[in-house]
């Protein structure tokens, strides 16, 4: 597994780390019941604290992606297509959002917001 942190990101570690799990799993490069490096490898591996990939495992596990076994690591979880479907409807969505209150601050009506939108789409 290759996970790259982005220290001049200011999008929290852990969460980097939940995003690019998140996406090895939709993309199935991880795949189901497959083991993850124990928190200690992963944090020894990419340099960051152990409390870090904890925070990140226990996100995941939250989400349903991974599950824990005392004693016996973490494993990718069995996560059917339409959840992944959702997750990713859901990561577009959220991003959406975001763009159209910028654009609304910058003072964009609806109309131009939508004309942005379809003349991006037919690129």
């Amino acid at each position: 597994m290759n996970i790259i942190i982005n220290n001049s990101s200011m999008q929290p570690i852990y969460e980097q780390i939940v995003e690019q799990i998140k996406t090895a799993i939709m993309k199935e490069e991880l795949k189901k019941e497959e083991s993850l490096p124990s928190v200690r490898t992963l944090s020894k591996d990419l340099r960051i604290s152990a409390l870090t990939v904890k925070k990140a495992y226990d996100t995941l596990e939250q989400d349903g992606f991974i599950v824990t076994v005392h004693g016996k690591g973490s494993f990718v979880a069995g996560v059917n297509v339409g959840l992944r479907q959702e997750e990713q409807k859901k990561e577009i969505e959220q991003e959406l959002e975001t763009v159209i209150r910028k654009g609304r601050t910058y003072g964009m009506s609806n109309e131009e917001l939508a004309e942005l939108f379809e003349l991006i789409l037919e690129e």
